[in-house]
């Protein structure tokens, strides 16, 4: 396996639709992605949350991997996000992933029927023993209804030989002290909960997985190369100013305010697919009045 030394604010972009929802627009995803890396984003990972993969049927889902990673054109790393409610169907994107050239795979847990820890342990372990490349283990009980102890994760990095990353996403600070106390601190941590980005970097996240780069870019690397440099006033100042973009995005869905936030921006990227709804025009008035106190 290709060790990946990941590091630094991994942007997600959002997956563009056509005007009426019904195809990708995979130029306008194209231009997302270039804006992302010429911004100076140290990775793209397409196909999370933000992507919203889990609205996607598999063609969908293979063009937007394949024209992702096409666009970076390995100019910097690609995590993609390949989970799915099957075990069988999360280890064809990710052996398709691998294939077009991805050099990690996320992976969370989806569930429909509640999963035992035994059930998750060996989803990983399939996905792992399919693909060569690194996994990054995903947990955002708010998205997928699983959440994984820090136990269980501390387990299954140690013990699945691919999965050598967490993100964490629950929103509790706690549970990254936990789990560099279970493994010594040789855990490499990512934040993905955006108002503990502060907290994150504090308690030894060496990267933060967000959305916010695709409206406020400078700002996301800024707070990044303070906490890095040791400089806690600066990146306290940073933060804060930052903070109620991303406590808003948060709050009403990053499919949803980055679509919106993208369109005040300029850059017409669709709007959410249904059941998901654009966002009403009171919030687009407020996230427009947020914007402005940051430019």
């Amino acid at each position: 396996m290709t060790e990946l030394n990941l590091k630094g604010i991994i942007a997600y972009p959002v997956t563009p639709f056509s005007a009426c929802g019904e195809r990708i627009d995979g130029d306008t995803l194209g231009l997302l992605i270039d804006r992302l890396i010429d911004s100076g984003c140290h990775a793209i990972a397409p196909l999370g949350s933000t992507g919203e993969s889990a609205y996607l049927n598999d063609k969908e889902w293979d063009e937007v991997a394949e024209r992702s990673l096409s666009q970076v054109n390995r100019r910097v790393p690609v995590i993609v996000g390949i989970s799915d409610l099957t075990t069988q169907n999360a280890i064809r994107r990710a052996r398709f992933a691998q294939a077009h050239g991805a050099d990690a795979v996320m992976v969370l847990p989806v569930s429909y029927w509640k999963l035992s820890e035994r059930e998750i342990y060996r989803h990983y372990s399939r996905i792992a023993q399919a693909i060569d490349i690194p996994i990054m283990l995903y947990n955002n009980p708010a998205t997928s209804g699983v959440d994984m102890s820090p136990e269980l994760i501390a387990r299954i990095v140690r013990e699945v030989d691919n999965v050598t990353m967490v993100k964490e996403s629950t929103g509790d600070i706690q549970r990254m002290h936990r789990l560099a106390q279970l493994s010594d601190r040789r855990i490499p941590m990512y934040n993905g909960s955006n108002p503990l980005a502060l907290e994150a970097f504090a308690a030894g996240a060496v990267g933060w997985c967000t959305a916010a780069p695709n409206l406020i870019p400078a700002l996301n690397l800024r707070l990044y190369e303070a906490a890095l440099a040791g400089d806690l006033q600066q990146a306290r100042d940073l933060f804060y100013r930052q903070l109620p973009l991303l406590q808003f995005i948060l709050k009403g869905g990053l499919p949803t305010t980055i679509k919106a936030g993208l369109t005040l921006c300029g850059i017409d990227a669709g709007v959410p697919r249904l059941p998901l709804e654009a966002l009403d025009e009171a919030e687009t008035e407020r996230l427009a009045a947020i914007l402005d106190t940051l430019r």
